[in-house]
């Protein structure tokens, strides 16, 4: 048996391509959704209505044709179930061929280059949109999930980016198609269906990761924030990846909890504090910065860390005596979980220090003394800051 595994294009009318049309003649059955095998039934061909990689290859198993084509809307190689069947298909004579792919066609309606574009499917997830638009001059959001172009400039506006440029498709090569262009403010009441796709503009966008964020760049209150050179130090010794999952116990001001989140900007920081102007500091914050990767609540660690995602760096700014309970949690949820913890007493290092050798983990230990120069009339004079203990540990 011969399986070709083909992308229709937008519609499977204007945007099919001559090798998808003779694989699609040649064929003695079309399997596909519904949408996707409706402009065929004018080639008289045997369908079957389905588009679960496993039952698709039950299909094939008790098949007798000798040819069949597997449709795809699109292009096979672009956030499609093409790519699971695939693999469920090793056994088969199997032969892709790629389609038309949403981007390819919005950036000829729109006439925006598509090569420099960041690709997100919010297929069924909220992502870090926010992060994606402040880190990239293009890009393109693949919806059809419970996200919309309106929840996107919504959330843009919540972020003081309500001016950024959008431009926004709906149907994209049918004859009611839709191509909008804008500001995110004036769309954030827009009614559309689930065939959409969205691009963001952003010609300011972020050109580095920012390290070491000037204190006073920070939204601040009496509630304690770790300062610029301790966090530079500490994020530095987590080294968090694009697709990290952090924790931030102890939040306080939120400033750690910014930091990591620049640098996990595929991933996520979920942030705790007892204190509850504390939690809105970083909620805070984390707008100030586009940090929607950030997730931050109320509680008390260790209890409420049970609910967190596995964690691959943990960063434990304030502990309350708990840096032992903390760190079991992490450890059941992930054992190669990385921390790092910040300590002003000596009680707090030699706790943290007796828990790291209880648990057989490698660890060091190092002291930072920060002193400010500062002017006061005509003399520059220095001023010392307390030091504090950075131990970072992980399992060998």
């Amino acid at each position: 048996m011969k399986v070709y595994i083909a992308g229709i294009g937008m519609e499977g009318i204007q945007t099919l391509t001559v090798q998808a049309e003779k694989a699609i003649e040649s064929s003695d059955l079309l399997i596909g959704s519904k949408r996707v095998l409706e402009p065929f039934c004018k080639y008289g061909k045997k369908f079957v209505e389905e588009w679960r990689a496993e039952e698709i290859r039950k299909i094939l198993l008790q098949s007798s044709c000798d040819t069949v084509t597997v449709l795809f809307s699109g292009d096979v190689g672009f956030y499609s179930g093409a790519s699971k069947l695939i693999h469920e298909l090793k056994e088969f004579d199997t032969e892709i061929i790629s389609g038309i792919s949403s981007p390819v066609y919005f950036s000829s309606k729109t006439g925006i280059p598509w090569q420099n574009m960041k690709f997100i499917s919010l297929h069924g997830e909220k992502s870090n949109i926010i992060r994606s638009v402040c880190r990239n001059e293009y890009c393109f959001f693949l919806l059809g999930g419970e996200v919309t172009p309106s929840d996107i400039c919504s959330r843009l506006c919540d972020y003081k980016m309500g001016d950024t440029e959008v431009f926004i498709g709906e149907n994209l090569g049918y004859e009611d198609e839709k191509i909008l262009s804008g500001k995110a403010h004036e769309f954030t009441d827009l009614k559309t269906g689930k065939l959409a796709v969205m691009v963001c503009v952003n010609h300011e966008y972020e050109r580095s990761i920012p390290h070491g964020i000037p204190d006073e760049k920070f939204i601040r209150s009496d509630v304690p924030m770790s300062k610029s050179e301790i966090r530079i130090s500490a994020v530095s010794k987590l080294a968090v990846l694009p697709a990290d999952v952090c924790w931030d116990v102890g939040c306080g001001t939120g400033a750690v909890s910014v930091e990591m989140a620049l640098n996990c900007y595929e991933g996520k920081v979920c942030s705790v504090d007892l204190n509850k102007e504390a939690v809105e500091l970083t909620r805070k914050n984390s707008i100030e910065f586009g940090c929607d990767n950030i997730e931050v609540s109320e509680g008390r660690a260790p209890q409420c860390l049970e609910s967190f995602p596995k964690p691959d760096k943990v960063f434990i700014g304030g502990s309350c005596g708990e840096v032992g309970g903390i760190m079991d949690i992490a450890l059941r949820k992930n054992p190669y979980t990385r921390f790092v913890i910040t300590a002003v007493s000596l009680e707090t290092l030699e706790e943290t220090r007796r828990e790291m050798e209880y648990l057989d983990m490698k660890y060091d230990v190092v002291q930072l003394a920060v002193t400010d120069m500062i002017k006061r009339g005509s003399h520059t004079m220095f001023s010392a800051k307390n030091p504090v203990f950075i131990i970072r540990g992980e399992m060998v």
